[in-house]
């Protein structure tokens, strides 16, 4: 009964408190590699707190989609916390859902952020979402592809049973089907996560934002809430990415050792990541609007061909 309160408990604060660290990460990292000091790894922290304490500015022409997809998003990307194994190969919502619920809730949070760039009758946001919605069209195919790839490698959709399976069969992630998917989820992720080539998290610039579209007209705490959203997403496409395709460290039970551990190479697994992102980002430009459908159908592909490996080779 312990173990059943512990380890959501855990899996929140590691997501919710870990997230804006892994974006100041990057940031910081980032503007090192360009020859510049940059703002504090800690900085994403500082703007959650100043902007909770700002009243949020509301549009006369919003309804209360606008009023309630802060709250949705940022509820929808924590119950997906509680799906996903992070410490231990158990899953705190075991019993509630599985792969195909974590992709039912991120689109449910992507489409309320969709509904309020149209709310506030916004020609920026109208066009920001939009073009999310023509990114998630391609993106999310690839990604239940890859999803399903793994989950009929081990016979189960529900992630426990994948992570456990995968942790104690490490032979079977050699399997081609399994590096397919893998390839085919990291640029899904990228998608996924705003990041450069596919968007870029700091520009305004009305010609190429996506996200950033969506949330003009969000302030004080409804923009807090969406941008901590963002940063949990980021952190969860990262962790299904490293406990499904590479298990080892994490704990295959809830001693507190062997979460110590699991966390520890949590970390490190999480920064090699995150580095490999900014490497990325540093090589390659934000491609145009209409280059992207070429990159989300590459991931598409090997998606496909995941599948099909994986019955060819058995």
């Amino acid at each position: 009964m312990t173990a059943e309160i512990i380890l959501p408990i855990l899996q929140i604060l590691v997501i919710v408190g870990f997230s804006p660290l892994v974006k100041g990460f990057i940031n910081k990292i980032e503007a090192r590699l360009q020859c510049r000091r940059g703002a504090s790894i800690f900085q994403p922290y500082y703007n959650l707190v100043k902007l909770l304490r700002k009243d949020a500015v509301v549009s006369e022409t919003s309804s209360w989609i606008f009023r309630a997809t802060p709250y949705v998003t940022f509820i929808s990307i924590l119950i997906i916390s509680l799906l996903v194994p992070v410490l231990s190969a158990q899953v705190p919502l075991n019993f509630t859902g599985d792969i195909i619920l974590i992709i039912y809730l991120f689109a449910l949070a992507r489409f309320f952020l969709v509904l309020t760039s149209l709310d506030t009758g916004s020609a920026f946001g109208g066009m920001g979402g939009s073009r999310e919605m023509m990114v998630s069209s391609m993106a999310e195919p690839a990604m239940i592809l890859s999803f399903f790839t793994v989950a009929l490698t081990v016979n189960s959709t529900n992630l426990s049973n994948i992570t456990s399976t995968l942790l104690n069969n490490s032979i079977l992630l050699l399997n081609p089907s399994l590096i397919l998917a893998f390839a085919a989820l990291t640029i899904v992720l990228i998608a996924e996560a705003g990041r450069i080539p596919v968007d870029n998290p700091f520009t305004h610039l009305e010609l190429t934002m996506i996200h950033e579209g969506m949330i003009l007209e969000f302030s004080g705490r409804y923009l807090a809430l969406v941008e901590w959203a963002s940063s949990m997403k980021l952190l969860l496409l990262l962790t299904i990415l490293v406990n499904i395709f590479f298990p080892w460290g994490i704990a295959d039970g809830l001693t507190f050792s062997g979460l110590i551990i699991a966390f520890a190479l949590y970390v490190v697994k999480i920064g090699f990541f995150a580095f490999l992102i900014v490497i990325v980002e540093m090589s390659f430009a934000k491609i145009r609007l209409f280059r992207i459908p070429n990159l989300l159908g590459t991931a598409f592909i090997l998606s496909i061909l995941a599948v099909i490996s994986l019955y060819v080779v058995r």
